[in-house]
């Protein structure tokens, strides 16, 4: 990784934020350039940003239990659901000013954990009830599952979605089984398919979707999609979304 491949990155990873430079942690997610990879060229993440010709972003302070909760609530609100880790990647990438997923995930671990704290928190507040209700017909379906399964298990909670090749196209579709829908595939294509990459996702059904919308103007008919070495390499970045 050479500083002029960094610098194109860095100028790829704004313009897909809508021009706002990401920080160096969303950066190395994803890019999987990590943080010895730039401190070869640069001592700090703003010299890198300055170089490639942007002015870093003025760091948020850090956000109080509360304060995260509320932003948690508010988009339950607007999307009528509690939303899941691909509702809040989608959040943050459009609003910089919105908790990352991670900053959840640290701070409240799994997502039954989160959800048990929003309800405490939202149960003596008259405005947040409908999102306290979420929450108890959350908990209700839910609270049986082991509280020691974390996103990074090998336990997928929903599903995967995944890119298949068969000839020239590719395929961007989801299945709950990592491998059973290339075995389906399999028997109804001419020619042979094999798995390119897999996503593992609790939210399969917004994360194939943020891929189709992605790739949409290299859709050849359904799911099938004419993609090139550089659309490739931005699928198999993700391991999860």
């Amino acid at each position: 990784m050479n500083k002029a491949q960094i610098l194109q990155e860095i100028k790829r990873t704004t313009e897909e934020n809508g021009g706002a430079p990401i920080g160096q942690g969303k950066f190395q997610n994803e890019t999987g350039i990590k943080i010895w990879n730039w401190q070869k060229f640069w001592s700090r993440w703003s010299e890198a940003l300055h170089e490639a010709g942007f002015t870093p972003n003025q760091l948020n302070g850090a956000f109080d239990e509360s304060a995260i909760l509320e932003k948690y609530i508010r988009l339950a609100q607007e999307l009528g659901k509690l939303p899941t880790k691909g509702d809040l990647i989608f959040r943050t990438n459009n609003d910089p000013k919105f908790p990352h997923a991670s900053t959840y995930e640290k701070r409240f671990g799994s997502k039954i954990e989160l959800i048990k704290k929003l309800g405490e928190f939202c149960k003596s507040r008259n405005e947040y009830k409908d999102v306290a209700l979420l929450c108890i017909e959350y908990i209700s379906s839910n609270g049986n599952v082991s509280e020691d399964v974390s996103h990074n298990s090998s336990i997928s909670e929903d599903g995967y979605v995944y890119l298949i090749k068969s000839g020239r196209f590719h395929k961007i579709g989801r299945a709950n089984s990592a491998g059973r829908r290339e075995y389906e595939l399999a028997l109804q294509l001419p020619e042979k398919a094999s798995t390119v990459h897999v996503i593992r996702t609790d939210d399969p059904n917004g994360i194939e979707a943020y891929w189709h919308n992605r790739f949409a103007a290299k859709r050849k008919n359904g799911e099938w999609f004419e993609l090139n070495a550089t659309d490739i390499s931005i699928f198999k970045r993700r391991k999860f979304m």
